[in-house]
């Protein structure tokens, strides 16, 4: 009797064990891409995560490295003819530092 109801119990379970597991297979390269970069070309989706700073501190930081890299065009036109600014050093270590700090907080 007790095997009778064993075998009823496999029996009607079977069922729905097969139907939670029905469903589309993923084809083995799907998953590999889900983890790749976006091409270079296409930005990446940051998924709601918040940016470790300001947003305005962030604009200032990118419109300051945005003027200082124009005024660094006509200084190298004077290094070309032979005169070196006093403040070009001083300038292009500002820039590295600024796009340093952007990156930073833009790949957190």
């Amino acid at each position: 009797m007790r095997v009778a109801f064993l075998c009823l119990g496999l029996l009607l379970c079977t069922p729905l064990v097969a139907l939670s597991q029905s469903g589309k297979p993923i084809p083995p390269g799907v998953r590999t891409a889900e983890r790749l970069p976006p091409p270079a070309g296409q930005p990446r989706k940051v998924s709601g995560r918040r940016l470790g700073a300001n947003p305005d501190q962030l604009r200032r930081d990118a419109n300051e490295l945005a003027r200082l890299a124009q005024c660094i065009v006509p200084e190298i036109e004077q290094v070309e003819s032979g005169q070196l600014p006093k403040d070009l050093n001083e300038r292009l270590k500002r820039i590295e530092k600024l796009s340093k700090q952007l990156r930073h907080e833009l790949s957190r």
